[in-house]
Formats: structure tokens, C-alpha cells, sequence
């Protein structure tokens, strides 16, 4: 059997040490020190202030949800935090509170300063509308098959539908199981019309809106954007919103 010169086996094991304290050093040397037996645990006082935060924070007003629920999860087991007398909980810049999320957590009175992330999740429960038996992908959607019920708003990125008018007729893209929201992307996009049709181009600003003809040069896909060329040859992008109707974005 070829054995390694000693030196080289030392050599070795150096980098290998070197290389193992260079990841561990990529994570906080901290995790909160709650007075518990359980690794990154929280204890009940900074889980109330945590919890309020999050509903302080939330924007349930905008999304309609008369119901919120906050679960807070838990501070990774490999953490080991330094001793804080006072753990400030706050949130991160751009974080927005619904769904999965997280709350930053700072120490600002202790030996050494930390800061670290813990996961929570938003849930905010309203009125949307549900599919009242197994509905297959591909099949259409009838009034039989929908009904109102309490859903979590905040469970995927996807919008929920609400108004069965908008839906009744559209083709799903997945199936769905009895009880299961219906969310904008279970339905498969409409098209408003095809490359070549007329089509009114509108425009709103602050304090004003106008409005012309144009000519489509690709399909109005929902949801996607589309090019028209205007009656003065100019050529214009903006998004298929109805029957022959492109919005511009200004």
C-alpha cells in the first residue's frame, strides 16, 4: 500500500482544518441564548413582540384578509449565540410579511453584537373562492363547480380568485382537489386577440388618459406583454387587458 510522507499528511490535514473553520466562520458564531434546553428556541416574551411585529407589519388591509395567524419557526440549531441582555427583533429592508418570511433579530446590549434571521410564516385567511370536487387539468370550470370559502390568502405567490364571473368558462392548467383555492395561476391564460386585429391602446397618468387605434403585431396573450403599431407607424409595448384593449405603462 503507497503511504503519504508525514509531512504531506500534516500538510493535508492543515488545509482541511483550514477549509472547515472557514465555513463554520461563515455562520454567526451566535444563537440566541433564551434560557432553554432547546437549540434556537425563543422564549415566550420575544415571541409575543415577534408575533405583533409581524401583524403590525402585514399588509392586511390591501389584500382584504380579515383573519391573521403568525407561526414562528426557529433559529438554526448550528448557531451558538454570545449572551444578550436585550434581543431587538426588527424587519429587513424589502421583506414583505406574507407567506414565508422572516424577522430579523439583533443583539444591542451584550458582549459581543449579533444579528440573525428567523423564519415565520404569515398566513391571512379570507373570502376566495374553492372548487367543490375533483376538477381535472384541462377541463372548464362551471358555476357547479365553485363555491365561497375561508382561504389562506398568503399561501402562494398566486393570486386567489374571488369573483366567480372571472373565472366561470376558463380552462385549468392543473388539477385541483375538492376544497382547494383557486388561484389566477390554475387557469390558463385567455387570449383577447390575435396578431393582426385592431385594438383601442390606452394610457393613464396623473390627471390625464388618452386613448387610439392601433394595429396588433402578436396575439394578446393575458397577462403578457404586446406590441402595436399605432396609426402613425410609431410601435408601441404594452399589456392585453381585454376584448381587442392594450394598456400602456407609463
Amino acid at each position: 500500500m503507497h503511504t503519504l510522507p508525514a509531512l504531506s499528511l500534516f500538510s493535508l490535514l492543515a488545509r482541511w482544518l483550514a477549509a472547515t473553520a472557514l465555513v463554520l466562520g461563515a455562520w454567526p458564531a451566535v444563537a440566541q441564548d433564551t434560557g432553554t434546553d432547546s437549540p434556537g428556541s425563543i422564549d415566550a416574551g420575544l415571541e409575543q413582540q415577534i408575533r405583533q411585529l409581524a401583524l403590525d407589519g402585514t399588509p392586511a388591509g390591501q389584500a382584504g384578509a380579515p383573519r391573521l395567524e403568525v407561526s414562528v419557526g426557529q433559529l438554526d440549531p448550528r448557531l451558538r449565540l454570545a449572551p444578550c441582555a436585550r434581543v431587538e427583533p426588527y424587519l429587513p429592508d424589502g421583506m414583505r410579511l406574507w407567506g414565508k418570511a422572516r424577522i430579523g433579530l439583533r443583539c444591542t446590549q451584550g458582549t459581543t453584537r449579533w444579528n440573525v434571521y428567523l423564519p415565520i410564516t404569515v398566513k391571512a385567511f379570507g373570502s376566495g373562492l374553492v372548487v367543490t370536487g375533483n376538477k381535472a387539468g384541462g377541463s372548464v370550470l362551471t358555476e357547479a363547480d365553485l363555491t365561497l370559502g375561508e382561504v389562506d390568502l398568503a399561501e402562494t405567490g398566486s393570486v386567489a380568485m374571488t369573483d366567480a364571473r372571472l373565472v366561470v368558462g376558463r380552462t385549468l392548467t392543473q388539477t385541483l382537489k375538492p376544497g382547494q383555492s383557486l388561484r389566477q395561476s390554475h387557469l390558463r391564460p385567455r387570449q383577447w386577440f390575435a396578431a393582426g386585429e385592431t385594438v383601442t391602446v390606452s394610457a393613464q397618468g396623473a390627471g390625464f388618459s388618452v386613448s387610439g387605434e392601433g394595429q396588433a403585431l402578436s396575439n394578446g396573450i393575458e397577462g403578457q406583454p404586446v406590441r402595436v403599431r399605432t396609426e402613425s407607424g410609431r410601435v408601441l409595448t404594452g399589456q392585453a387587458v381585454g376584448e381587442r384593449r392594450v394598456e400602456l405603462a407609463l
